[in-house]
């Protein structure tokens, strides 16, 4: 790894001194970075590194305190997005910006700075999809649509622009294997036609195949330059946390044949409840205490709707349909189910997981008050802030969390380090049943490891935990069992000693169960 600053006048993009600060926090502390002009250069680091930071300011929704922005040569000020497309920079968002009841034609539309005919935006779009092999009927409706086909959207809309840097942030945080691919031919393509693209993403081995060069970031800080291709996945962590990065290891389970189910799903069906709902077939699962269990499956496949089952988001008809340690917990809502021992972790933790504009304690005594009543509320319903506060410093050591301030607004924090706190303030509980939707998605590779190490030992204490995860290396890591979803079906979990990524793909493809029982990992 090196740490000196290239400059050639091969580079299009160059980086000085940039420093942006929030109160007492740096969030980017006098930031050196050079782009070539056909590089593909991944900015790693923590979240909460100062990534976002960055890229915020290189796309103008933040202005820096200091430094200096070089644009081929000349120094620029990037003021708002309008200035930074005008300029040839593109962004492509982790968070999509879509519009469901739009066609994908009307929201590229909606991001065009000049008024052009629909017919036309259309017809370009469709014919750009196709000659980067990324097909996209520009007249469908975007909450018919996979988030796979989604992000095809967003990448055409940014395309259409003609940048010649693209930022991508997180690009395939929730692709399927094979989506990813052809994201990565893309990429490739693009970087032959001299395109430059800086590449945000915590998938370590997607960096060391893509990425010509890499600057890595802690604590607001550059520590380094390298490159990827020369580094192993654990090197390129371990310069990101500063230290080695701990492996997660799950043991067996005990006495698992014994084991009392504490989460039962029986018959569960669901009508679609919008136009773009999956509808639930006849769901059955049972989970132990003990063990984890996965369900994979392609995205839009009806995770989002069982999750809403389950957690009592959507109440069921008849009450047996879910059980919980043992009782009838269809017809309960969400702190009904929670009252019996049970926690929940959604897919999307801003404005589902957490109130954007509250603080943290806030957030907390909003999931909590219930279940911790006597520690939390007085007699005459006052809040105890104390108790509070102490509970939510209490989660943010045990995980880890880095935020500006004492008890910051949930919206400030990473996305990552959002992530932590919300399924630290579940864990903290010491809840009897656990589900979570995507643990890690957009979470850095410590984090990641913290998370998914919690849940082993969060089962191994005697919990029963349900894990939703689209992250296929993942759930072979922390399962005990992997089940499948696909078209709101879901098949019998198998035990991960049988189970291979040949055989859970073959089902998220739609394959009959029984078409995938012999076959083996290929060699």
């Amino acid at each position: 790894m090196t740490t000196t600053l290239e400059t050639s006048s091969a580079n299009l993009l160059e980086v000085r001194g940039l420093t942006k600060v929030f109160g007492a926090l740096k969030a980017c502390d006098n930031i050196d970075l050079t782009i070539a002009k056909g590089e593909i250069h991944a900015l790693l680091g923590e979240n909460g590194a100062g990534k976002s930071t960055l890229v915020k300011m290189l796309f103008g929704t933040l202005e820096p305190n200091a430094g200096e922005i070089r644009w081929d040569g000349q120094p620029v000020r990037i003021a708002n997005p309008h200035a930074a497309r005008k300029l040839g920079i593109g962004m492509v968002f982790q968070h999509f910006s879509l519009f469901d009841a739009l066609s994908a034609a009307e929201n590229i539309a909606l991001s065009l700075d000049d008024k052009t005919p629909i017919s036309t935006i259309a017809a370009k779009a469709k014919a750009l999809s196709y000659s980067y092999g990324l097909p996209l009927d520009p007249y469908s409706l975007v909450g018919d649509l996979s988030v796979g086909e989604r992000q095809r959207i967003e990448i055409i809309r940014c395309l259409l622009q003609a940048p010649e840097l693209i930022i991508l942030d997180e690009p395939t945080a929730v692709l399927t294997p094979q989506e990813a691919d052809k994201l990565f031919e893309t990429l490739e393509r693009l970087r032959s036609e001299g395109k430059s693209i800086l590449y945000i993403s915590h998938r370590l081995e997607e960096v060391k195949r893509m990425c010509d060069r890499a600057t890595v970031l802690r604590h607001g800080k550059v520590v380094g330059h390298c490159d990827p291709r020369k580094e192993t996945a654990a090197s390129l962590a371990r310069m990101m946390v500063g230290s080695e990065v701990q492996a997660v290891v799950r043991t067996p389970v005990e006495g698992a044949d014994k084991a009392t189910v504490l989460l039962k799903v029986k018959n569960l069906s669901r009508t679609p409840a919008t136009p773009f709902s999956i509808p639930l077939r006849n769901i059955n699962i049972d989970v132990k205490a003990g063990e984890v269990i996965g369900v994979a499956g392609v995205a839009g496949n009806g995770q989002g709707e069982f999750f809403e089952a389950v957690s009592g988001e959507v109440r069921q008809a008849e009450a047996g349909t879910v059980r919980i340690r043992g009782k009838d917990a269809g017809t309960l809502s969400i702190t009904g189910r929670r009252l019996l021992g049970a926690a929940f972790v959604p897919e999307e933790r801003l404005g589902h997981g957490a109130a954007p504009r509250m603080k943290l304690s806030e957030n907390l005594l909003l999931s909590r008050y219930a279940t911790d009543k006597r520690a939390f509320l007085g007699a005459a319903g006052v809040i105890h802030d104390g108790a509070v506060a102490a509970a939510s410093q209490r989660i943010v050591e045990a995980m880890d969390v880095r935020k500006s301030g004492t008890d910051p607004e949930a919206a400030s924090l990473s996305g990552g380090n959002l992530q932590k706190f919300i399924i630290g303030r579940e864990l903290d509980r010491q809840p009897a049943v656990m589900v979570v939707n995507q643990p890690t998605w957009g979470v850095d590779a410590g984090a990641a490891a913290r998370i998914r190490q919690s849940l082993i030992e969060l089962a191994r204490s005697g919990s029963a935990v349900l894990v939703i995860s689209q992250d296929l290396d993942e759930l072979f890591e922390i399962s005990d069992a992997i089940a499948v979803m696909h078209n709101g079906e879901m098949s019998k979990p198998i035990p991960i000693a049988e189970a291979t990524l040949e055989k859970i793909g073959l089902l998220m493809g739609g394959a009959e169960p029984g078409h995938v029982e012999h076959v083996a990992e290929p060699a």
